[in-house]
């Protein structure tokens, strides 16, 4: 799925959230924390990673796509 951000980057549990794929900022961090996200296929434990367009996010077996609008 590709997510549009306006902004120069946004937090990897803020994207989580965006995304649909967590129900809130803290479930975000709980998933990242225990280590089930990935980043351009490395594993990313920094709740607060800065996630730019161009990047791919895997979780749950979904794949993120972040695109800019601008």
């Amino acid at each position: 799925m590709d997510i549009p951000i306006t902004s120069e980057y946004i937090e990897l549990c803020k994207l989580l959230k965006l995304a649909n794929l967590v129900m809130s900022g803290g479930e975000g961090k709980e998933v990242v924390a225990q280590e089930m996200v990935q980043v351009d296929g490395q594993l990313e434990t920094r709740k607060r990673c800065k996630i730019r367009a161009g990047q791919t996010v895997e979780f749950a077996g979904e794949t993120i796509h972040v695109v800019s609008t601008t």
